[in-house]
Formats: C-alpha cells, structure tokens, sequence
C-alpha cells in the first residue's frame, strides 16, 4: 500500500517514506550516498488605395490609355498559438484505473477521495508465512505477478514477506502526524504526507525477509541494509521483469522526495518496468522528463 538507539549510528535515519508498519533507518554508508546527491509581433502594413491618375491631356484624335490603379497591399494576418491544456489540481486528482505509471510524489499528490476499485486481500494468495497475518490488500491488476514474483523468489530458496500494500487517505493521514509530531523538521524525509503516498494507488507494496535480522538485529522490519539480502538482491535484478519498479533509487532523493527505500516496489506492468530498467532510471523521474508537471501543488 514506511528509531532511538540507533541515532548512534548516525540516524541517517530512513523512516517508511510513504510505508508502515515499522521504522527504518538510513544507516551512514548509505546516507553518505543520498547526501552526495543532494527542484516578433507582425505589424501589419496599411492597407492604401492608389487613386487613378487624371489622365495627360491629348489630341483628341487619339483614344486615352487607361490609367491602372494600385492593387491594396494585403494586410498579414497572424495565426493564434495554440493554447496549453491546462493542468488541474493534485488535490483533485482521481487516477485512472489503467494508469499505472502516475507520478506521485511529495509536490504531486492525488485526491483524499480515491480509492482503488478492484482491492483484493492478499491473504487470498500467498499464505501467512509470506503476508505475516498483515491485513495487505492490493490492486487486482497486480495480484497474479506478484504472486508469480514470490514463488519465483521461493524457489531459489528466498524468504520473501509482504509487509504493506494498499494504505487510505486517512491510514496515511495517521501515520504522518505521528512522524510529523516527533521529527518536524525531517517529516516529509521520513514519511508521506497523505495524498501523497503511491501505496494509496494500490500497486506498491513494501517487501521484507528474516535476513534482515541476521544484519541489523531483531528491531528493524525496514532497513536500507535490505539491499544486502537475497531478497533484496533478487528483487532488484528480477522485480521488472514481474512489472515491478524500485520507487524510491538510493540517488533520487532530489526527484523523489523520499530517501532510498530498497524495499518499496511498485507495479507498472512489464513493459514500463522493463523500459526503467534499462535506462536506469526511476519511475517518477522518467514520467516528470517525459510529460512535465502531472498537476499543480
């Protein structure tokens, strides 16, 4: 549908940007990477009329040659430029069902008002030992990749988890004022305003693994060290060719908004997916290159 002792290690901390339940925390290494990185006038012409001229006198044995008279000079007319379409207001926005590479980002949000059509619990699918007893819903759209994704994890001997998908307005509502409350100045780095969330699209989802325990201790269900595991590793070799994208790439904090979050993926379809991943870039990024602003803040 994203913290206390581990400000020793430098609280680069990477809290869920637009995922729950759990904190995450950017650690030093990883940090250090996302802070290197670190938004002629035509004029016309009168139109003038020569009068004729009064005919020479002549003997009038001769016939006077007729005296021609000045053609008007055109006057240019200008053809109007076209008009922009214009854009509307992100809070107005209601995605279209069959758009499943929208821009959503901490400038360009969506309305309170949407809310998927074709949610479908995912305990339906996957059994508990990968949905955790989450009550995770996504997107019907990106049900059967997922699953296929998973068991394709499963047979190489991974242990994949699905920790979020779909998020409301108002459960990313409650969540924002919780990080908002404890860490004013660094929210909108930690979390997703409300509106502002792609799990609120229904097509992301946030992965997780028992390795993760084995590197950063038991505490964590989100940590940048995901990208260490086999999960995180299979996920970010594999994921597109499943129509998953990674959102939220350790350098596009100055595109995205967000910090690196290795374990937040996003279905766009295979052939989108496919695309970013072959020219290295994020989903937001290559949307915002490609058309421009979605809508207006």
């Amino acid at each position: 549908m994203q913290p206390g002792s581990f400000l020793l290690f430098g609280l680069a901390a990477l809290f869920l940007s637009s995922c729950q339940p759990a904190a995450a925390v950017v650690v030093p290494e990883v940090a250090e990477v996302v802070a290197s990185v670190t938004a002629v006038a035509l004029t016309e012409t009168p139109s003038v009329t020569l009068q004729p001229k009064s005919p020479t006198p002549i003997p009038a044995t001769s016939t006077p040659n007729p005296t021609k008279t000045s053609e008007p000079t055109p006057t240019p007319t200008s053809t109007p430029s076209p008009t922009a379409t214009p854009i509307g207001l992100c809070g107005e926005r209601l995605p279209n069902d069959a758009d499943l590479g929208l821009a959503v980002t901490q400038d360009f949000g969506i309305s309170r008002d949407f809310e998927p059509p074709d949610l479908v619990p995912l305990a339906d699918y996957l059994p508990m030992a990968v949905t955790l007893g989450y009550p995770s819903e996504i997107r019907q759209v990106a049900v059967d990749p997922l699953v296929q994704m998973v068991l394709a994890m499963q047979a190489e001997g991974l242990e994949p988890w699905i920790l979020s998908g779909y998020r409301s307005y108002a459960a990313q509502a409650i969540a924002w004022d919780k990080w908002y409350s404890k860490y004013p100045e660094r929210a909108y780095q930690l979390s997703a305003p409300p509106g502002h969330s792609e799990h609120q699209l229904g097509t992301a989802v946030d992965f997780g693994t028992p390795e993760l325990e084995e590197i950063v201790g038991p505490d964590f269900e989100f940590h940048t060290y995901f990208y260490k595991t086999g999960v995180g590793q299979w996920l970010a070799e594999h994921a597109h060719e499943y129509g998953f994208t990674l959102s939220f790439p350790v350098d596009g904090l100055e595109i995205t908004g967000f910090y690196y979050e290795p374990w937040h993926y996003r279905y766009v379809g295979v052939e989108l997916a496919a695309e970013l991943k072959a020219a290295e870039t994020s989903l937001i990024e290559f949307q915002l290159q490609a058309h421009g602003d979605p809508c207006v803040p």
